[in-house]
């Protein structure tokens, strides 16, 4: 269950307003943000607490009560000053300057018991500078939406921020993309940065070499620290890029594997920590279609499933006009051709792994994965009943007897695939038993107990699509019953 319906305990204190807040952020000075107040809201109802999160920064699940997260992120009864940050960005390949924290905030940074500095960063907060005529106020479906792909996403194993609450604020709503009037709340993110690609964009917009390379400075301390051991101020700067290329390329393969499509790959939407964050018009692909486009409004595709890796190597190459105000342009270019090797890597070990193998030799890999996909395209069945069919039709006895890979496998609709399918198709499933088959019976025995437990770990069985998302969304609008919502974040998170 995602709520507790914890009672307080007057003996314990708030633990989010007694952490230790670090002020990171702030100590770069106002050249970078504005400090904002939160809106005051007339409602103030938990309907989610991520307490999987609460131990990564020392904070006890069992005595935080539903009230402590309403004081901290609903009533914003702290003496953190929230800043709203300053950003422009290219919104579909065009540049807007008109951007920043619109709707939200930095509540707060606090260091986690791994080591590293996480963000607390509100959504659907109020009005600051850069809300321009909008609200600043998020839908509650909007946060529903988000903490699902969040969740989604992290079982999957992409380097994603996460939803800390979601507090439900009794504000009536008018969007052009929902019903309306429609609910409205404040989600808090837990994530590594808000720093982004924009954020780094206004300061060449501005021309500020000076800002930028003081935020660079800062981002390379925080998120990249490693790095300091290099003496050499250029060396760590051109090393700084060249990691971030490998960490984005890294994030879109795990997005392809994923079989998810962001939608939305601005610029003011990649973390320059690499991580993935701000969940708005995403799906799931249903099948493997790469001209999948998720957002209503991309009319042109842009952002459409097999372009997220071309959308983000521009996204890295924008990212050279400001970093070029004090870095080596040759040398970012240099570490960007790195791109295309970063990304196939870290898919091919993804989908090699999705597949149950621990690791292929590279060209054997590619011929496997690449036989997959042309088999899922050809036939349209589901991209992810086919991972879940593998994970729940595998035995070791398949090392034996080819023919029984698979051999019940159907499409979505429950028809027997070998009616279903054509002659040609059929063909197809043959010739990818008989290449997987190659691969099965050169494992030793034991390798093949550890792929049942590949399979399991990487091909969860709840997929989420478009008609689970309305689904749960349905009840929580006609009964106000948050019961499925809840039972779908489970079963997202479940092995």
């Amino acid at each position: 269950m995602a709520i507790a319906n914890q009672s307080p305990n007057p003996a314990v204190e708030n633990p989010f307003l007694t952490l230790s807040y670090e002020p990171a952020m702030e100590e770069l000075g106002e050249d970078y943000y504005d400090l904002v107040a939160a809106a005051d809201f007339p409602m103030h109802k938990l309907r989610w607490r991520n307490d999987q999160l609460l131990p990564a920064i020392g904070i006890d699940p069992q005595v935080t009560s539903d009230d402590h997260f309403i004081e901290a992120f609903g009533l914003f009864k702290s003496v953190r000053p929230f800043l709203a940050l300053r950003y422009h960005g290219y919104q579909f390949g065009e540049y807007n300057p008109q951007l920043g924290d619109g709707r939200g905030f930095l509540y707060g940074q606090v260091r986690g018991l791994d080591g590293e500095l996480y963000d607390f960063g509100t959504k659907g907060s109020g009005n600051t500078p850069y809300s321009r005529t909008a609200d600043g106020r998020l839908t509650l479906k909007g946060g529903v939406r988000e903490i699902l792909a969040a969740e989604a996403l992290h079982r999957l194993g992409v380097n994603t921020s996460r939803c800390l609450s979601m507090i439900e604020t009794g504000e009536q709503l008018w969007r052009g993309d929902e019903p309306s009037p429609t609910r409205s709340c404040v989600m808090v993110r837990f994530s590594k940065s808000h720093i982004r690609f924009g954020t780094f964009e206004r300061l060449y917009h501005i021309g500020r070499a000076d800002q930028a390379q003081k935020l660079l400075d800062h981002v390379i301390e925080v998120y990249y620290s490693h790095l300091l051991s290099e003496a050499d101020q250029a060396t760590r700067y051109s090393r700084f890029y060249e990691e971030l290329v490998e960490r984005v390329a890294k994030l879109t393969a795990q997005w392809m594997a994923a079989g998810f499509c962001h939608a939305v790959l601005n610029t003011d939407n990649m973390s320059i920590a690499g991580e993935s964050f701000d969940y708005g018009p995403y799906a799931f692909i249903p099948t493997y279609d790469p001209n999948f486009t998720a957002a209503y409004f991309d009319y042109y595709g842009r952002y459409r499933y097999a372009n997220q890796p071309a959308c983000c190597y521009w996204n890295l190459q924008m990212l050279q006009y400001p970093l070029g105000m004090f870095m080596d342009k040759g040398e970012m270019e240099a570490s960007l051709t790195k791109f295309q090797n970063f990304y196939r890597a870290e898919y091919i070990k993804i989908m090699t792994n999705r597949l149950g193998f621990a690791e292929l030799e590279p060209t054997s890999a590619e011929e496997l994965i690449s036989m997959t996909m042309q088999f899922l395209f050809d036939t349209q069945i589901g991209y992810h009943d086919f991972f879940i069919q593998l994970r729940q039709a595998f035995h070791p006895h398949w090392q034996q007897d080819s023919s029984k890979i698979l051999s019940d496998l159907t499409i979505d609709n429950g028809a027997d695939v070998t009616k279903a399918l054509t002659d040609e198709q059929a063909e197809q499933l043959t010739a990818w038993r008989s290449l997987y088959h190659h691969h099965l019976i050169r494992l030793p025995e034991d390798e093949l107990i550890k792929m049942g437990d590949r399979l399991r770990q990487h091909n969860p069985t709840t997929v989420l699509l478009r008609p689970e998302i309305e689904a749960v969304w349905e009840r929580i609008t006609e009964e106000d019953n948050w019961q499925p919502f809840y039972e779908l974040c489970d079963r997202l998170r479940a092995i």
